[in-house]
């Protein structure tokens, strides 16, 4: 008998949002979407920061707790004038995804162009100087997640790229992080449920005992606009093509009004998280478009939410 529940499986901090535009210390329209990680004791947020224009850059913030943060003066990395990037990059850079891979910080952006979305990739050791790698997706995709290590050999990465106007998550392989290959539809929509018109990856995969931990993002449309929520599956550890479980349920809703009204309303959407030592997992999100918020959830309490075979596909 599955577990009745009362409220998000994913507990708030009583002090959200944790950073809003006023927090910024140069103009801009909002912050949201922050890739994050954990640099020793300190906690970095990688945020995008809409400028007065509503192109996106980046930018970032430092905490010793992981809820206090302090944001840099200027921006850390900012769209690309020259070459290729130059070209795909016109209208800014958006959503950053952090894995760390040996000593070196891996960062999926979305670059955005008159051509549409593409997803780019960057490195960084500090997190104040990065070096662009490579352009690598065709439009339109986004959701890029990179594994934290390589699988027989290959990196991996989750993606989302449309059909239309849905989007699925799919997988794929490469030997150098620049050419991707043997992709294939990793997890479907599901038509009658929260996460029905699209899903996406949130934070990049992060390794448990049980497997691969995704935190997704899930959108039903309504007749009021769509609706974004956060859920969560579990793959296989040694072949993360295999889905072990996945969240029936959201395990983060907008109920908020951080999260209910902003630059787009009734949305949760997660580009980080952070698995502390204890177990315990921070979830950085952000509500409406328009600040940034954290909230926390054991492994053990996700696993109680997990369905297994048809319903986990």
């Amino acid at each position: 008998m599955s577990k009745r529940v009362t409220q998000d499986v994913v507990t708030r901090w009583q002090e959200n949002p944790i950073l809003t535009r006023e927090d910024i210390p140069f103009p801009c329209n909002t912050v949201f979407n922050a890739g994050a990680a954990k640099v020793g004791d300190e906690y970095i947020l990688l945020l995008r920061v809409e400028d007065l224009r509503g192109h996106s850059v980046l930018a970032l913030a430092c905490s010793e707790d992981g809820y206090h943060f302090t944001v840099h003066d200027e921006p850390v990395m900012v769209p690309s004038r020259e070459g290729e990037f130059g070209v795909y990059e016109r209208k800014g850079i958006e959503d950053p995804r952090i894995t760390r891979i040996g000593d070196t910080y891996y960062i999926i952006y979305t670059a955005v162009s008159d051509f549409g979305a593409r997803l780019a990739l960057a490195k960084t050791e500090d997190f104040r100087s990065f070096e662009r790698i490579a352009l690598i997706s065709e439009p339109e995709n986004k959701d890029g997640a990179l594994f934290p290590r390589k699988i027989d050999g290959c990196y991996v990465r989750l993606d989302r790229p449309m059909v239309g106007s849905t989007g699925n998550i799919w997988i794929s392989y490469s030997d150098d992080l620049v050419s991707w290959r043997d992709s294939r539809v990793l997890m479907t929509v599901r038509g009658d449920c929260w996460d029905s018109w699209r899903i996406g990856a949130s934070a990049p995969p992060i390794e448990t005992e049980y497997g691969w931990l995704e935190i997704y993002h899930g959108v039903k449309e309504t007749s009021h606009g769509p609706i974004y929520r956060l859920g969560a599956a579990m793959l296989d550890r040694d072949d993360p093509t295999k889905i072990l479980c996945r969240s029936s349920i959201p395990i983060l809703a907008p109920r908020e009004d951080y999260e209910r009204t902003g630059d787009i309303p009734n949305v949760v959407y997660s580009t980080g998280a952070i698995m502390e030592e204890d177990g315990a997992l921070k979830i950085y999100y952000s509500g409406a478009d328009t600040c940034i918020c954290v909230g926390t959830v054991r492994l053990e309490e996700l696993m109680q939410f997990c369905a297994i075979g048809e319903e986990g596909k």
